[in-house]
């Protein structure tokens, strides 16, 4: 019986299995996806179908300047704290960093089906002998790759968040940029910036933004009696505090915050005798907007001794 590459993708779906082993398995049982997961159960690798279906909410956010100056951010999610700070798993994350690095693979999907390094197999298989061998279950979740400028990684607490700074930079040699991108990619992981610039505020955001602080003055007795001038100017003043709290070039530098990261940055470029250009940063912070499954272990027991 033929087998299509979209019932081997349905099974490893089902079971988080390598596609080569779910084929196998599709071949063995005539193309019945119930017989096929009996056969890998009885190939040892029923403990994988077992993890697949665990939260995996943990992990590390880790980020590189590769030796071709190429800058990669990647979150990789297993389901305890304490396999993120397994050796396998910390370098089975620098790998996959590695191969977005070399191959610009469009998507997760597309890494996925990228060679794992030093290998004839695709990042899939090699993920699914991860779980077997660490006993959770692993998941590639996102990345960035930045192929121009200067990049400059900073990782927080053992990749509890990773940042990763894109400068472009002329007239000055990039090694002595480096100290600045860490300064910056510091400030990113501390302050959580939402945009890079204010012009990057879209004018709906700010429409918003005006909109509540009206709302707040018309509410606030004090308030709600001053002329609409007088309140459009505060409401002005209001938006200025917004774009410090939340674009990184407007907030105030952490080292010095009598003045903006931008002004450092071009205080800074001007003493280097370049410039230096901020062009984008990413910050992840591994687990966020991960709904956490709160097992119930005594359930779980009961189940397991049926």
């Amino acid at each position: 019986m033929a087998i299509s590459a979209k019932d081997v993708q349905k099974l490893r779906e089902m079971t988080g299995v390598g596609m080569m082993d779910c084929k196998k398995a599709l071949v063995e049982a005539d193309g019945d996806f119930d017989k096929a997961i009996e056969w890998l159960r009885e190939k040892g690798l029923a403990a994988q179908t077992k993890k697949a279906g665990k939260v995996a909410a943990e992990g590390v956010s880790f980020a590189m300047a590769a030796e071709n100056g190429v800058g990669v951010i990647i979150e990789v999610n297993s389901q305890t704290d304490f396999v993120a700070k397994n050796e396998v798993f910390q370098g089975f994350v620098k790998d996959v960093a590695t191969v977005v690095a070399n191959e610009n693979p469009a998507d997760v999907e597309a890494l996925k089906n990228s060679k794992y390094p030093g290998t004839d197999r695709t990042v899939a298989d090699v993920t699914a002998d991860k779980v077997l061998a660490i006993g959770e279950n692993i998941q590639i979740r996102r990345f960035v790759r930045y192929g121009e400028g200067v990049n400059v990684p900073y990782i927080h607490m053992n990749g509890k968040v990773g940042v990763l700074v894109n400068m472009a930079v002329e007239g000055i040699d990039p090694a002595k940029v480096v100290e600045l991108g860490k300064d910056v990619a510091m400030q990113i992981c501390a302050m959580n910036p939402t945009y890079l610039d204010k012009s990057d505020v879209s004018q709906e955001v700010l429409d918003k933004e005006k909109e509540i602080q009206l709302a707040i003055m018309a509410n606030d007795p004090k308030m709600a009696s001053k002329p609409e001038k007088v309140k459009e100017g505060i409401v002005m003043g209001k938006l200025g505090k917004y774009y410090e709290e939340n674009c990184l070039l407007q907030q105030a530098f952490v080292k010095e915050n009598k003045i903006s990261v931008e002004k450092h940055v071009a205080d800074l470029a001007k003493e280097l005798g370049g410039t230096i250009t901020v062009k984008a940063f990413t910050r992840f912070a591994t687990g966020e907007g991960i709904e956490k499954k709160e097992d119930d272990f005594a359930a779980e027991v009961a189940s397991m001794i049926k």
